[in-house]
């Protein structure tokens, strides 16, 4: 849909250039630019606005997703100056600022997957949770307890308020603070199920992990993974997750979570533990 707003715009070189798709969550865009076409953000930012009718602001992502709180430098290309906006997904309201909080609107298809695979009456530990999403749509459908751990305040706070937005049918507790910490002085023992939503750092916590499971217990870990075909990329995962691994484990499946880059990828293995 971009290469196609910028039609007539743009050279047929730099359409080449230009990458096909962006995000929208609610009334904000988010674009990445290639850096041959920085010069040109602005002129892309105020076409691609009068183009999608259901959009207020356009962002330039300046930045990758860094640091404990996962949070991306954002400039304005035309619009409202606001990073704050409602997303609605799954029959679920959230509100969400792309500037100080980590969201996605990509991963929509997973949350999904996992939301189906948990049962009534489990306990889930979501170990990086942050605004809630994961979370919240597994409350929505299933009667769980989630607690959901993130070590920013303001994704914290937006969790809290996306509990009270929706009508569930178990129950979400956010939880500020680093996730190590809050398993070994309340949480150990006590997940059926983890999610380890943090692909580029999970290795550090699966120690956390594991003390947080039961003695059986599902472990979902997500990783980044290189490949030159898109068709190796669940045995790598395993592959990684494996070595990384210091206890016994089933692996239950591996798949694509989404590509994060060219050859780049963005994988999640399901895994049952026991001890």
């Amino acid at each position: 849909m971009l290469k196609q707003a910028m039609a007539g715009v743009l050279s047929e070189k730099e359409m080449d250039e230009l990458y096909g798709a962006f995000d929208q969550i609610g009334e904000i865009i988010i674009l990445r630019i290639p850096e041959s076409l920085l010069p040109k953000r602005k002129i892309i930012g105020k076409v691609l606005l009068d183009k999608v009718k259901t959009a207020k602001s356009v962002f330039y992502q300046s930045s990758p997703v860094k640091g404990d709180y996962r949070i991306r430098q954002l400039e304005l290309l035309a619009g409202e100056d606001n990073t704050q906006t409602e997303y609605k997904e799954h029959g679920c309201r959230f509100k969400v600022d792309v500037e100080k909080t980590f969201f996605s609107p990509r991963l929509s298809t997973e949350r999904q997957r996992i939301a189906d695979l948990i049962s009534d009456g489990e306990t889930v530990i979501n170990m990086f949770g942050g605004i809630g999403m994961f979370s919240i749509v597994a409350a929505r459908r299933k009667k769980c307890h989630v607690y959901n751990i993130d070590i920013n305040p303001f994704a914290a706070k937006l969790c809290s308020e996306n509990i009270m937005l929706n009508k569930l049918k178990g129950t979400v507790e956010s939880i500020e603070g680093d996730t190590t910490q809050i398993i070994e002085q309340r949480l150990s023992g006590k997940g059926d199920r983890i999610l380890m939503l943090l692909p580029e750092r999970s290795d550090e916590f699966l120690d956390s992990a594991i003390k947080a499971c039961k003695d059986c217990g599902i472990i979902h870990y997500y990783c980044h993974t290189h490949a030159d075909k898109k068709s190796d990329v669940p045995t790598l995962a395993t592959q990684h997750f494996l070595m990384a691994a210091k206890f016994q484990s089933t692996i239950l499946g591996s798949k694509i979570v989404r590509p994060v880059g060219p050859r780049f990828y963005q994988a999640v293995v399901d895994v049952a533990i026991s001890r």
